[in-house]
């Protein structure tokens, strides 16, 4: 079966002034990416579940949530039960990643497992199959706007390998530093949801940036 390249601008390159009008330009795009961060996990603060409820109610897309929390099984569940389509954990903050993974289908969400840089794949092999999605960070979490990292792609190639194989059920994500010079090797790697910031919300036109961007990465995927 032939993978078909999901695209996912991310709202922390938006104009927060203007979130419904910011929602509303993406209207093309798969999924809306809603970085949620605490100050604590990363040292940044965007926004937390009431704003993301005000989002999930303009929004044309489903909303993925990216939580970049301490203490998700506490918070995470708020975000499915208002209605995100997919909502990701980080590895490096859950005590029980399964609990929480439960408890996000349990609300009628996809759960998601994050992990950062750093953090090798391996560590984690064994929870991936009761999760939905494994979103790898090709950035240090906590700020948009940072440069690739193409060292952690051979972490989406074993995923996608064995996806492939039939060992794993996922949707492999990869969000930081995508755009026109690096969707390419994320798609040859064996991604399926492109999360682009700047590349989207800094173009001029964002719904042509998001079909060029899927188009590249088709691409990649069909050569």
């Amino acid at each position: 079966m032939s993978r078909q390249p999901k695209i996912a601008p991310s709202l922390l390159s938006a104009d927060f002034a203007h979130l419904a009008d910011e929602v509303a330009r993406v209207a093309d795009a798969d999924w809306l990416h809603v970085d949620v961060m605490d100050a604590h996990f990363v040292p940044n603060l965007t926004l937390g579940l009431p704003v993301a409820q005000a989002i999930q109610a303009v929004s044309p897309v489903p909303l993925d949530c990216h939580l970049m929390i301490e203490n998700p099984e506490r918070w995470a569940p708020g975000y499915a039960e208002m209605g995100a389509r997919n909502v990701t954990v980080h590895a490096e903050a859950c005590t029980d990643p399964r609990a929480v993974a439960r408890d996000l289908r349990a609300a009628g969400a996809l759960a998601g497992l994050a992990i950062k840089p750093g953090t090798p794949l391996e560590d984690y092999l064994d929870v991936l199959p009761d999760f939905d999605t494994l979103l790898v960070m090709s950035v240090e979490p906590g700020f948009g706007g940072q440069s690739f990292i193409a060292d952690v792609l051979p972490k989406a190639r074993k995923a996608r390998e064995l996806v492939d194989a039939g060992h794993l059920t996922l949707l492999v994500e990869i969000d930081g530093g995508i755009n026109a010079d690096t969707i390419e090797q994320a798609a040859e790697a064996g991604v399926d949801m492109f999360v682009a910031g700047s590349a989207v919300y800094g173009a001029d036109d964002p719904a042509q940036a998001i079909a060029a961007l899927r188009a590249q990465a088709a691409s990649a995927m069909s050569g």
